[in-house]
């Protein structure tokens, strides 16, 4: 579903990612991990086409970002790390422009929205501006668009942030049952405990280099780490980068 070969990305004499290789299947929920600064959100945007890599090839579904952008976006759903909604639309009103950005039709648009309104609880204030919104609601509302259009691949960087426990378990859950139904999920976060828990595959960035991927019974392997938790690995791996 995902390829990403050889991509570079520079911003002038700074380099953000560095020769990142790297092969996606379908129905993976694929955890992405690394410090601040790693090169985490500058891949993503790449990945959905937002930025363009300096050099390489970055493919969704076996199409081209940068040669087919229309197509791929159409199956990409995507949280940015900081949701945004336009403060003068409701948040009903912003989940339907995103519904026609997609071309759904009338009936399933109207069935989706009122899905995710009861699924995340927004009846009480989803017909409010969203400039009266704190940022929990306007994450629920961002990652309600995210999902409306039943996209085959859900880009994600840090969804949890802002969001009640509550919240936070439906949002896992979502994924989750996503990926049982084939969907993909490229999920960047600094919240360890919930890539530990709910991805199939992980892979840590730093500096802007992949240092390793895999399954955390894989990862234990090559590290010689007995029952480690992520957490554990996680900060072993990334500060003997550092050093």
């Amino acid at each position: 579903m995902i390829g990403l070969a050889n991509v570079t990305k520079k911003f002038g004499s700074q380099t953000a990612v560095k020769d990142l290789n790297l092969r996606i299947k379908k129905g993976e929920l694929f955890g992405f991990l690394g410090p601040n600064g790693a090169g985490k959100t500058t891949t993503i945007k790449m990945l959905v086409g937002l930025i363009e890599p300096s050099s390489g090839i970055v493919t969704v579904d076996g199409k081209s970002v940068l040669d087919e952008p229309l197509e791929v976006k159409s199956k990409i759903g995507y949280i940015p790390d900081t949701p945004f909604i336009y403060e003068y639309l409701t948040g009903r009103e912003f989940l339907y422009f995103i519904g026609h950005i997609f071309k759904m039709e009338k009936v399933e648009l109207e069935k989706a929205v009122r899905e995710y309104e009861l699924m995340f609880e927004m009846s009480e204030w989803l017909d409010h501006p969203a400039g009266e919104y704190s940022h929990g609601m306007k994450q629920r509302v961002v990652i309600s668009s995210c999902l409306i259009h039943n996209p085959a691949l859900i880009v994600i960087d840090e969804p949890m942030v802002g969001l009640d426990p509550k919240s936070a378990r439906i949002v896992k859950n979502v994924f989750v049952e996503k990926v049982k139904k084939g969907v993909t999920v490229f999920l960047s976060t600094h919240t360890l405990s919930v890539a530990e828990e709910i991805c199939t595959r992980i892979g840590i960035i730093n500096k802007g280099e992949l240092i390793i991927e895999g399954g955390m019974d894989g990862i234990r392997t090559q590290l010689n780490a007995g029952n480690k938790s992520l957490e554990q690995l996680y900060l072993e791996i990334t500060e003997e980068k550092q050093g």
